[in-house]
């Protein structure tokens, strides 16, 4: 770490050196800043070079450090649609044209969350109607590193037709409804990379300190060493020899050859796996910037490791709060969605680590502030890790937001799991329902529920419901059922909501050891 440290003073120093301001990408023209809160702004310049920013009747000065960075705090303003400037000198001079006040958002996650307008339902129209000036959008590449950066290539966009194609769909939509129902500027930093896993988000130097994920870090230095050892290179330089040498005797004999070439060892280096890789790549240059909170999707990539995602996840969001040094900002995340073949055999419906890690990602309400979970149980694809559908589950996200950060009234969460009473062969369930009622979707009766007795083996339930926040349920083949389970499955059939039309949560009565637990 000391290393890396010194590497990045170095390569500060060496930019200083020529005596020129410079902003990072971050804060830049047609930008959004939050509203009703300090909003550091920062930058580099020649080492003690005092530098002044000027922003409506505010002027902040600041002097260069060793390393040349500068920062200075902008008291808090209320929104403002019409376009500013922010000036600043120091060893030359900028102005920032074009900076609207407003609401600043960060969408984050893996692929779905990285999945574009363009390739969403209703596409055509949702970017033909994408006439939004004061939505500012802004995406940071895909960086993944043991190196943190102070920088990414990238600039703030007003939303248009000619560029929301290529944006964060749900981040988009996310946003559109809080600029909608608040008329007020929204800023959407796009910072998600498909197929990333959780622990790539994370500060490294803390995931070491916490014994909760030595097996995580254990496994991850004895990879890298495997990756970068003299055996690796050497098979891997055999294997591409082989691969060339059967795809020059394909084409010699005019045969077709489809074999992908052999990925290189170290690639995993660079990627969106090894731990704190995005921390350090995408994420460090924009912390610190003033946002009123993040949006997430993700949990794929995790869901084999389900029971670590419990402890992992909030401690991510807790290291993206300390770090922000902005207090406990709001953190929305979406849970999985419904994904792969239906299974008719109750016992292995419910083996799912799928299940789990929605379990974890609800458990996680509890294990911070200011969160809070969209449930998408009914919005996915059999066939597809990606559904098409992410103007409801964005609209989801903004519910919470609505409420729980503007004071809209509005009903915001799904149904969850309260309690369960066993007696006369049947399991009589309580569900917070926030005030709601139950109902059911597409047909009366109630689908999605299993129980088992003190055998441990699952089989499908009847059930009814008994009451506004009551369902009943039992099964001819359990006569003294011990535990009850809702739509615990990879892609469950389930049809129970909230009469608002939120889906009732996936949850489970019982403490069974699960799957993804590692093994002694």
């Amino acid at each position: 770490m000391r290393l890396l440290s010194l590497t990045t003073l170095l390569a500060a120093l060496a930019f200083t050196a020529r005596a020129e301001l410079k902003l990072p990408a971050i804060i830049g023209d047609n930008m959004v800043l939050q509203q009703k809160q300090t909003n550091p702004l920062w930058g580099w310049d020649a080492p003690g070079t005092e530098v002044t920013v000027k922003f409506g009747d505010q002027t902040k000065t600041a002097k260069a450090g060793a390393d040349g960075k500068w920062t200075v705090k902008l008291d808090p303003v209320p929104a403002n649609a019409k376009p500013a400037t922010v000036s600043i000198q120091g060893t030359s001079s900028k102005e920032l044209k074009n900076v609207l006040v407003g609401e600043v958002w960060i969408c984050s996650g893996q692929s779905n969350m990285q999945w574009t307008v363009g390739s969403s339902w209703d596409s055509d129209l949702e970017i033909a109607s994408a006439k939004y000036p004061n939505i500012r959008l802004i995406t940071v590449p895909n960086v993944g590193t043991q190196e943190p950066q102070q920088d990414f290539k990238g600039e703030w966009k007003e939303c248009s037709p000619g560029i929301v194609g290529g944006f964060s769909a749900v981040g988009f939509f996310f946003g559109r409804v809080l600029h909608n129902t608040l008329d007020v500027p929204v800023g959407l930093i796009n910072n998600a990379w498909g197929g990333s896993a959780c622990e790539a988000w994370v500060n490294r130097a803390e995931l070491d300190k916490d014994p909760r994920f030595k097996l995580l870090m254990d496994g991850t230095k004895a990879k890298e060493a495997s990756l970068t050892s003299p055996e690796a290179t050497a098979k891997y330089e055999a294997d591409l020899a082989n691969w060339k040498k059967q795809a020059d005797e394909a084409k010699k004999a005019g045969k077709p050859f489809t074999v992908r070439a052999p990925g290189a060892p170290t690639a995993w280096l660079s990627g969106n796996q090894r731990p704190a890789n995005i921390y350090n790549g995408a994420l460090v240059p924009t912390i610190g910037y003033g946002i009123k909170g993040a949006i997430w999707y993700q949990g794929e990539s995790n869901a084999g490791r389900a029971y670590e995602y419990a402890s992992l996840f909030p401690f991510m969001i807790q290291n993206w709060r300390n770090e922000w040094k902005q207090g406990d900002f709001s953190f929305y995340w979406v849970q999985l969605a419904d994904f792969m073949a239906e299974k008719t055999d109750a016992e292995q419906a419910t083996a799912s680590s799928w299940a789990e890690l929605r379990e974890s990602q609800t458990k996680t309400q509890n294990a911070i502030k200011n969160g809070g979970q969209a449930v998408i149980i009914d919005l996915g694809e059999a066939n597809d890790i990606h559904p098409k559908n992410k103007r409801d589950v964005a609209e989801r996200l903004a519910r919470w937001a609505l409420v729980k950060d503007y004071g809209l009234k509005l009903p915001y969460r799904s149904p969850e799991f309260k309690s369960a009473e066993f007696a006369e062969g049947k399991a009589t369930v309580t569900l917070d329902t926030f005030g709601s009622n139950l109902r059911t979707v597409d047909v009366s009766e109630v689908k999605g529920f299993v129980v088992c007795g003190e055998d441990k083996k699952w089989a499908w339930a009847e059930a009814k419901i008994v009451g506004k926040d009551k369902v009943e349920v039992s099964a001819k083949t359990v006569a003294k059922p011990v535990a009850v389970r809702y739509a615990w499955s990879d892609n469950p059939v389930c049809n129970l909501y909230s009469t608002e039309g939120l889906p009732v949560t996936p949850f489970r009565s019982d403490s069974f050891e699960m799957l993804t637990k590692p093994k002694p």
